[in-house]
């Protein structure tokens, strides 16, 4: 085991990918000389040359309309967002193209290609740097979504995603890539579509992703020490959703929060919801109870930022006020 940094995991994982298979190549903004903002590509242009990975210009439609072009032809392209917030520039390519060509062309063309890089709520990124695309793109077919949490996931899930035929947009938080934890030294990968059950519990099945899996993490603290029993799910698999785990976990709790940076309007938690009540409705003691953000563009300002997200002590709340619902 080596104790490795969330960034340096990513970069692992492209590094492997890169050096099994000769048609993977990265391009993006910065990725190459400066080694990408959050330095995920650091010496790969070194290694690897200007052909493998490609410095382009600020033009996302245009490199993401290339990169559909070059999976179509048989390359394995992975585009780095610089912000995934930019990415709503090629929104076209990446709805209408990527996500669309492996059906139309009648299975003629697959799209092997990986969208990444950061996203989500930073600190004092100010409102376009500080988007959750997930939900814009859960809609769209053809896609695979993934939201990474931790070092050891972001590089299995990353690895998998780079191997696989489909387009997955593949999303990192700003504020976990300074993360560290040890990784197994022997290559592994982590399926798609699978869920993680991070803690397991018997009074509530809380169901997270992404940051605010630390957050949930943060609230267990006090609430096990009051002899709460919570049940802690990471989705990773944004799209599609693993509701066989998600299932498990409500016969057993009966009971389900929902923690999520997105919006509360038509937000990952929404479309949750929508599927456990299809779905385990009869199996429910209580309400789905959702913890989002606010549906306002990101302030600037520190302070009100805090507040638009969700923080550990309105999940203890949330917590204690299902516990206090009897049957």
């Amino acid at each position: 085991m080596a104790e490795t940094l969330f960034f340096n995991a990513l970069r692992e994982a492209i590094d492997e990918e890169m050096a099994h298979d000769k048609t993977v190549f990265v391009l993006g903004e910065d990725v190459g000389h400066y080694g990408g903002s959050y330095k995920v590509t650091k010496d790969l242009y070194d290694k690897y040359g200007e052909l493998r990975v490609l410095d382009t210009p600020i033009a996302e439609n245009s490199f993401t309309g290339m990169a559909v072009g070059a999976a179509m032809t048989g390359l394995r392209p992975i585009i780095e967002g610089m912000n995934m917030g930019f990415l709503l520039l090629a929104f076209n390519q990446i709805s209408n193209n990527a996500g669309m060509l492996r059906y139309t062309s009648g299975g003629n063309f697959k799209i092997p290609m990986v969208i990444r890089g950061p996203g989500g709520v930073g600190r004092q990124l100010g409102a376009e740097h500080s988007q959750r695309l997930e939900a814009y793109f859960q809609a769209v077919p053809g896609l695979k979504i993934v939201a990474c949490s931790t070092p050891y996931n972001a590089k299995g899930l990353l690895k998998s995603a780079i191997r696989d035929d489909n387009p997955v947009l593949f999303f990192e938080h700003v504020l976990l890539y300074n993360l560290k934890e040890d990784l197994p030294e022997q290559e592994y990968y982590l399926p798609l579509d699978k869920a993680e059950i991070v803690r397991s519990g018997k009074d509530v099945t809380i169901i997270t992703y992404s940051r605010m899996r630390h957050h949930v993490l943060q609230a267990l603290k006090p609430l096990e020490k009051e002899g709460y029993d919570p049940e802690v799910i990471d989705l990773l698999s944004l799209k599609p959703l693993d509701l066989d785990t998600i299932g498990q976990s409500i016969r057993k709790t009966h009971r389900v929060i929902i923690v999520e940076e997105c919006m509360r309007t038509g937000g990952i938690a929404a479309e949750l919801i929508a599927s456990i009540n299809d779905r385990f409705f009869d199996e429910l003691d209580a309400p789905v109870l959702r913890l989002s953000s606010q549906d306002i563009p990101t302030p600037y300002n520190g302070n009100l930022e805090r507040l638009t997200i969700v923080q550990p002590e309105q999940i203890v709340e949330a917590v204690k006020k299902m516990m206090a619902l009897r049957v």
